[in-house]
């Protein structure tokens, strides 16, 4: 028994601490993430930032160190968690097989992102923005880096399509269209009704994307 305890504590003495950054980089990361859940069960409004600290299991004052404001922490959260969603669609559709990556499966990948519940806390910062400069400030920045990156994610998605002349337009009013979809979840949650839609929108996307590039016309 005393051999077996000496053993286990010279393999514990053997594991390397982690630095003052390591330790660091951890608390940050618990705390970014305990930020997305909070939000996303208590919303921008109700969430408070010792809510967070307590869901992480840190300190007022780790806190505080890492993130001083309300708006700071959420809007950092926002930023991990984008970065973090775009690489989990990219893996996804990487994954599809070469015959499934048509425009219907890159459009149901796409509003899978735009419909959870992760997404809704993000357009849940978007309408509290509106009446809150500082947020609105600390906002648009994280937009305006998303907006480029979505960018580039759907020209990867919809690669076959990207020298239509008419793609950037429906890549623009399809983010929209799902927005307003995700936001009319709110209200009305009919499932039935938005699977039609987005049928109907991969069939009109279709029409558009795979006409004969240029101005359509047969030779």
């Amino acid at each position: 028994m005393a051999q077996t305890t000496r053993r286990a504590t010279q393999m514990s003495s053997k594991r390397p601490r982690r630095t003052q950054e390591e330790r660091s980089a951890a608390t940050r990361e618990k705390l970014l993430d305990a930020a997305i859940e909070c939000l996303v069960e208590l919303g921008y409004a109700r969430m408070t930032t010792t809510d967070v600290a307590d869901r992480a299991g840190v300190s007022r004052g780790a806190q505080l160190h890492h993130f001083p404001s309300k708006v700071e922490l959420v809007t950092s959260a926002i930023r991990h968690l984008a970065d973090r969603r775009l690489a989990d669609l990219r893996r996804e559709a990487a994954a599809l097989p070469a015959g499934k990556r048509g425009i219907p499966q890159m459009t149901e990948l796409v509003w899978s992102y735009s419909s959870n519940s992760l997404f809704m806390a993000v357009l849940d910062l978007i309408v509290a923005s509106r009446t809150d400069r500082e947020l609105h400030t600390a906002l648009w920045p994280i937009e305006k880096e998303f907006a480029q990156a979505s960018s580039q994610l759907l020209r990867e998605l919809y690669a076959g399509y990207v020298d239509h002349p008419d793609f950037e337009l429906m890549m623009h009013l399809t983010v929209h269209m799902m927005r307003g979809m995700a936001l009319q979840k709110i209200v009305k949650d009919d499932d039935r009704h938005r699977r039609q839609a987005l049928k109907l929108w991969e069939r009109l996307m279709s029409a558009v994307l795979e006409e004969r590039r240029g101005t359509g016309k047969e030779d």
